[in-house]
């Protein structure tokens, strides 16, 4: 088979209707990474490898960045952020090469998602056990509550479609997310213009972890080594715990389970 142009592969894997979608592309994608990925993904065109095949390397790299935190220093959070970033390119890339080769799928859209809940939350995991110097203490108890945090708002997120087709009703438009109450859509503009929410997305997490890292290495490795990085385990586990309950309300007083 013939290797096509960029601009013949862009058309067809980075259709304008996706890239600019609200929800539809991270900021890291729109930066730099579809850049990146749209050449890697013309070199595998050709590949014996099935779409599917690079989304369950891309759950091996993402959950190897967790299990990466467990080495100490800061050589431990860099090789973490890196293979996210390895994670966030082959995410791009598997959805690229099935769009071209026309092998999209149920079974690849919940690869991608049980890939998504698996990192994220091993990600977080694996902070907490690195801050608590692989020990089984509170910080990794920390760390465990920020993941199992993070599964139940991705749950919450996906359990709208499933109540959705449940009861025979087509997917969730993203209009629906506008909360119908005026003052939860104001709070719901205020929390959105700090954003603090990202930093619970695995590759906000990491690039957080890696500059705790940077800056415990700086602060030096006494007794009190791991204090920004038991500051990022507690900001996190905040965050991903008030997430649970302000993501729930968000959904009921939006437009999303009605019909």
């Amino acid at each position: 088979m013939s290797t096509p142009t960029l601009d013949e592969l862009r058309l067809v894997v980075q259709p304008a209707e996706k890239m600019q979608r609200r929800s539809g592309e991270h900021w890291a994608g729109r930066l730099y990474m579809r850049w990146v990925s749209l050449r890697v993904t013309r070199r595998l065109v050709n590949s014996p490898i099935s779409a599917n095949g690079y989304t369950y390397l891309m759950i091996v790299a993402g959950l190897a960045a967790g299990a990466a935190l467990l080495i100490p220093g800061l050589a431990g959070a860099l090789v973490g952020a890196l293979l996210i970033q390895v994670y966030l390119l082959l995410d791009c890339v598997d959805g690229e090469l099935a769009r071209w080769r026309k092998q999209t799928s149920i079974v690849g859209v919940y690869l991608d998602r049980i890939g998504a809940y698996a990192v994220e939350a091993a990600f977080l995991a694996g902070l907490g056990f690195r801050a608590d110097r692989l020990h089984a203490g509170p910080w990794a108890v920390l760390g465990l509550a920020a993941a199992a945090g993070i599964l139940v708002v991705k749950s919450e997120t996906d359990l709208v479609d499933v109540a959705r087709a449940r009861s025979g009703l087509p997917a969730v438009a993203e209009s629906a997310s506008v909360p119908r109450s005026t003052k939860v859509a104001r709070a719901r503009v205020l929390a959105s213009a700090f954003k603090v929410h990202r930093l619970i997305v695995v590759i906000e997490t990491s690039l957080l972890v890696l500059a705790a890292g940077i800056l415990d290495a700086v602060a030096g490795g006494g007794a009190s080594g791991l204090f920004y990085t038991r500051l990022a385990v507690a900001l996190l586990a905040a965050i991903a715990l008030a997430m649970v309950f302000l993501h729930f309300v968000s959904i009921v007083m939006s437009s999303r389970l009605k019909g």
